[in-house]
């Protein structure tokens, strides 16, 4: 079974970090693209933050760039993070992880962050 486990959202105020952590099991990442992915109230689903190990391409939203850094456990391929600093108010949102093939994608359930002003 494919399993992608999301942790690490929470409460935390403008300017401060969170590290989200997504536990993946059942797919590797040499078949598939890892992402961030989150979804606030009344907004579009945005993606994130993505890395590909097949072309060892990542990418980010504009939105992101020079706060956040997408990252993966390597050497056991279990666990992929986000690491989000300078937090904004407009980050708040649900945070999903996805592992993404050419035939499918894999979607984990959501942690919520929330940045206070």
């Amino acid at each position: 079974d494919v399993q992608l486990q999301a942790s690490g959202g929470g409460l935390v105020q403008a300017g401060g970090s969170l590290r989200l952590s997504c536990a993946v099991s059942g797919i590797t990442f040499d078949d598939y693209a890892m992402s961030w992915i989150r979804q606030a109230p009344g907004k579009e689903r945005e993606v994130v933050s993505c890395m590909s190990k097949s072309d060892g391409s990542i990418y980010y939203a504009d939105s992101v760039k020079g706060r956040f850094t997408i990252s993966s456990d390597s050497n056991t391929e279990n666990a992929v993070f986000l690491q989000m600093n300078s937090l904004k108010p407009e980050d708040t949102a649900v945070y999903y992880c996805t592992g993404e093939s050419q035939r499918r994608v894999y979607w984990g359930q959501g942690t919520q962050v929330t940045v206070s002003s």
